[in-house]
């Protein structure tokens, strides 16, 4: 199971008719008992559907645990935050479980600031967050 879409952010159509660039990305992949989704770019209000959609499907394909690798997630405001909790309890009404991996620094602080790195099962890899 492979499936990477992106979303586009921004306003609109720019001039001249071109699309904007994708802001979020989200490939799905199944392993070792685990769904993955591994969101690349910014996870805000324009992108959050996109990834939403993608948790969505890793839910209803997961037999035990589904794992956000957030190895190339270089942002993530108050929307992305919210989703990530939503998708925790959606997870847990599945009998599944919500690992969050690799979160990079400036991610990783917006949950410390937030106090919601005590909520969320977070792994320093995908391997770690795939084992449990």
């Amino acid at each position: 199971m492979r499936n990477s879409v992106p979303a586009q952010g921004g306003a609109g159509t720019p001039p001249h008719g071109r699309q904007p660039a994708a802001r979020l990305t989200a490939e799905v992949r199944a392993t070792d008992g685990a769904v993955v989704v591994a969101p690349v770019g910014e996870l805000d209000f324009d992108s959050a559907g996109l990834l939403h959609e993608r948790l969505r499907e890793a839910i209803g394909a997961a037999t035990e645990r589904v794992v956000v690798d957030c190895h190339g997630l270089s942002f993530c405001d108050s929307t992305g935050l919210n989703l990530l909790l939503t998708t925790r309890i959606e997870a847990q009404q599945a009998n599944l479980t919500l690992v969050l991996a690799d979160l990079q620094a400036t991610v990783a602080r917006v949950f410390e600031l937030t106090g919601t790195d005590a909520v969320f099962d977070i792994r320093p890899d995908v391997p770690a967050a795939v084992r449990g």
